[in-house]
């Protein structure tokens, strides 16, 4: 099933960024249900916060949010708070799978249903649902249309990989994705360089940096999330290797999540391809997993969304279930 994208307003995700969201979105029915990010440090929390808050408006649920700064602690005493207030469901994003454990377990004393929103939980014998992407497919089925348009242009290629927190599930799977795609391609695209970055973009920019001084033939780089675009572009820049695809210069370029800036840079050609979370689609089954497990169901514990991989051919096909278009089709109109 596939929800295409919705209205969502720019003053509010502008005020999101900036920390001045209500505590409090008002609604008719008396139900309350609690919304608990670790951060609001890229477009996609933040876009995803705002998707879940209007869903719930318009469902007709109040909305109680609260941000922990990736600090477990501050984030479990907020379960707690949340559970004392006797709020009738939480969707949560937590800094570590096995940290959210105790909030999972206190959610269950309490009855109260409990969804993770794009990470799921490590292994434990709590119960609750996870809403989460198909990161390794999506990466790969990417990563397989760039690795095709480089073996089409003829030559070799060295690659590199911008590789997220290894503490975070969505980073190993989208590592293994885009592995699965270039072992496909070994007599085109060779890797030579696997960047660490945790997650952190000053670590992005440097590393690629250093990579691209130890192998000054990379033409063709992965980045595991669209928030490390600016480093990546900034990074190439440096090395005279940014260039529109058909350029000699052109790095075959491939991202992760679908922000803005990664459609703007597929429609002015300095992208290749892009794996898409569809935050639309997310959104939905955690609210729909939510509502059944009130209603005294136990939906998996495990809801997929498939996502997909937005190619310079298929943008105009696709483009509209892919939230970062969305969310500049609202900039671009004021």
């Amino acid at each position: 099933m596939k929800t295409t994208r919705r209205q969502f307003t720019i003053g509010a995700l502008t005020a999101a960024a900036a920390g001045t969201m209500p505590m409090l979105v008002q609604a008719q029915n008396g139900k309350t249900i609690a919304v608990l990010f670790d951060g609001l440090y890229s477009e996609f929390w933040v876009a995803g916060m705002q998707i879940i808050k209007d869903e719930m408006k318009k469902r007709g649920y109040n909305v109680l949010e609260a941000i922990s700064d990736k600090d477990d602690n501050k984030q479990f005493e907020q379960v707690r708070a949340m559970i004392a207030r006797k709020v009738d469901g939480i969707i949560i994003v937590q800094t570590d799978s096995k940290a959210v454990i105790p909030a999972i377990r206190a959610a269950n004393r309490a009855n109260i249903p409990m969804v993770h929103f794009n990470r799921p939980p490590a292994e434990t014998d709590a119960y609750s649902v996870a809403v989460v992407a198909d990161n390794q497919t999506i990466a790969r089925e990417a990563v397989l249309h760039s690795c095709r348009t480089a073996k089409q242009a003829g030559g070799k290629y060295k690659a590199a990989i911008l590789i997220g927190n290894l503490g975070d599930p969505n980073a190993i799977q989208r590592r293994d994705g885009f592995q699965e795609a270039v072992s496909q391609f070994s007599d085109t695209i060779e890797v030579v360089a696997r960047i660490p970055t945790e997650w952190n973009a000053d670590k992005a920019f440097a590393g690629l940096t250093n990579a691209l001084q130890a192998n000054p033939d990379i033409n063709f780089v992965f980045t595991s999330s669209d928030f490390l675009i600016p480093q990546v572009t900034q990074a190439l820049k440096s090395a005279n290797k940014w260039a529109p695809i058909g350029a000699p210069n052109h790095v075959v370029f491939t991202g992760f999540d679908g922000f803005p800036t990664a459609y703007e840079l597929m429609e002015q050609k300095y992208m290749d391809a892009c794996g898409v979370q569809n935050l639309f689609y997310e959104t939905k089954l955690a609210i729909d997993a939510i509502l059944q497990m009130q209603e005294g169901k136990k939906p998996e514990r495990i809801l997929l969304d498939p996502g997909f991989a937005i190619t310079q051919e298929n943008m105009m096909e696709k483009r509209g279930e892919m939230w970062g278009y969305a969310l500049l089709n609202q900039k671009k109109s004021g």
